[in-house]
């Protein structure tokens, strides 16, 4: 009891030589709180909260459109679309005429209904074609599809006079070679280098067909060696821009091997557009695209020149069109847009057009008749424009073959400010939007039995009415230059390729499935075997 007695029973509160204790407990919770502090748990923090807003921006812009109810952060569903799939892009189209995905960080719109891609189509003041971003990096972002309004309209101007029936028929001599050369390479691999056994063909239609349009735009100016090249290499572009990529060019990816290529594109066509200049200054004729454009340059600089200097000039020297002298890599530039727009798209419509006609003999059949009747019998006349306008079965089946595998089945374009597409949906600023072209070409209420390939639509039936639905070169102020060209084309090759040449389709069960590459082919790559004709 003395010890206690003696004991202080002073409060520590009261006792200056003593912390209080709610000091203490408060130092001791500050210091758990800091000493937990470290990177992980900061860099987790923001992780999470980066997962929210793009989760909360995602469900925002989606809006009340079709679309998945949330989004795999960050990347969404690109694994998916590393693969895609035919049959995806058919659900996604059949989920409503507006739906969506987010694709790290790029909000994505589908068009899908007819009105709908038109509307898209028909709005430049809200849309620009974009393809995808890294195409700026690969076709620069100064080229002319990229540009709006005067800029625009600066250069289709001069281009319009390029694809006149006139100068379509400049080119064909340059295209009948290139056809033949190829036939006979075609025959080669098959009875040659594979005794007649079918191989995957659709390598050597996309080398056709780069073959056929570098000597279209450019003519002889470049080498067969570069041509080659540019076929095989043409590949690493088309996956570079794929819809879903790697928004960054990192090196060893597809887009970094793109970007490679496209530079050696460039480069090639830039050598092109100043051997034109030359040859043309020095009086040559023109006998192909780069020609005719340059040619156009030179005469409106000629009548320039004399009106400044007073002289006299009749009406009749004025140019159609008065353009402007464009750069060597202006117009190399524009070329390879050309290229970009025809090499996958007619190297599809080749492989398509080539296998249907072999599964449908008895149509092929009418082609070879047409083609030869057309001739006077005669199968080694030369290509002329009046030979093709008469060619109208086989212009029938290029168009349903267009129709029935149409080679582009969606256009992207970037919303250029906030468009109220809808009444009740406005797609965000930033965000791209894509009008799709393959529900157009097959509602069952403009073409019946959309599914089956029937050329005599476009004969004895209502195809050819059905002008809005016709989206396989697009419409509005951006729509396919060389529409009339590219049908041309096809007739030109199929029609030839009838008279000389026979070729046997071996059907596989992948055969009929579509892969989606940019454009889109046979599954398998279209086996066939050829056999010189007698």
């Amino acid at each position: 009891m003395a010890a206690v007695a003696n004991g202080s029973f002073r409060s520590l509160a009261a006792n200056a030589d003593y912390p209080s204790a709610m000091k203490v407990e408060h130092a001791g919770m500050l210091s758990h709180v800091y000493h937990g502090i470290n990177g992980w748990s900061i860099a987790l923090t923001l992780f999470l909260i980066l997962v929210v807003y793009d989760q909360f921006k995602y469900v925002w812009n989606k809006g009340t459109i079709a679309g998945p109810a949330w989004k795999l952060p960050f990347i969404g569903p690109f694994l998916e679309s590393v693969n895609p799939k035919m049959e995806e892009y058919k659900a996604k189209w059949a989920s409503g005429e507006l739906s969506c995905v987010s694709v790290f960080h790029k909000f994505v719109v589908i068009a899908s209904s007819r009105d709908m891609a038109r509307k898209v189509f028909n709005s430049p003041m809200y849309v620009k074609p974009c393809v995808v971003d890294v195409a700026y990096k690969l076709l620069r972002p100064t080229n002319w599809v990229f540009l709006d309004g005067r800029a625009h309209v600066d250069y289709r101007k001069g281009l319009n006079g390029l694809f006149t029936r006139q100068a379509l028929e400049t080119y064909l001599p340059g295209q009948e070679q290139v056809y033949e050369k190829y036939f006979a390479k075609f025959l080669d691999i098959s009875q040659k280098q594979n005794n007649g056994k079918a191989v995957p063909f659709m390598p050597q239609f996309r080398e056709l067909m780069c073959a056929v349009s570098c000597r279209t735009f450019v003519g002889h100016y470049m080498p067969d060696e570069a041509i080659k090249k540019i076929a095989d290499d043409f590949y690493n572009i088309t996956a570079a821009l794929e819809l879903v990529n790697f928004p960054i060019i990192i090196p060893f990816t597809k887009t970094w091997y793109g970007k490679k290529a496209a530079d050696m594109v460039l480069d090639e066509f830039a050598k092109c557009a100043a051997k034109s200049k030359v040859r043309i200054a020095a009086g040559g004729h023109v006998t192909c695209i780069l020609d005719g454009w340059v040619s156009s340059m030179y005469q409106s600089e000629l009548y320039r020149e004399k009106v400044e200097k007073g002289v006299a000039v009749d009406g009749s020297e004025k140019p159609a069109m008065l353009i402007r002298q464009f750069s060597d890599f202006e117009i190399s530039q524009t070329l390879f847009t050309f290229l970009f727009a025809s090499q996958d798209a007619t190297s599809s419509a080749a492989t398509w057009l080539f296998q249907l006609m072999a599964d449908r003999p008895e149509l092929l059949d009418r082609v070879r008749e047409e083609n030869v009747a057309v001739r006077n019998g005669d199968r080694n006349v030369r290509f002329s424009m009046d030979i093709l306008e008469k060619m109208t079965f086989t212009r029938a089946v290029v168009k349903e073959t267009l129709r029935y595998r149409p080679p582009v089945i969606m256009v992207p374009y970037v919303v250029k400010k906030d468009f109220p597409v809808t009444d009740s949906y406005t797609v965000p600023k930033g965000s791209m939007i894509v009008p799709s072209v393959y529900p157009a070409l097959h509602d069952p209420e403009v073409y019946p039995d959309p599914d089956s390939f029937n050329p005599d639509r476009w004969i004895t039936g209502d195809a050819e009415q059905a002008s809005k639905n016709w989206l396989v070169f697009g419409t509005g102020p951006h729509y396919c230059l060389g529409q009339t060209y590219a049908q041309m084309n096809l007739m030109a090759m199929i029609g030839k390729a009838s008279m000389f040449l026979d070729w046997h389709h071996q059907v596989t069960p992948l055969s009929e499935d579509i892969k989606v590459f940019a454009t889109i082919f046979p599954q398998d790559d279209c086996h066939l075997a050829f056999s010189e004709r007698p």
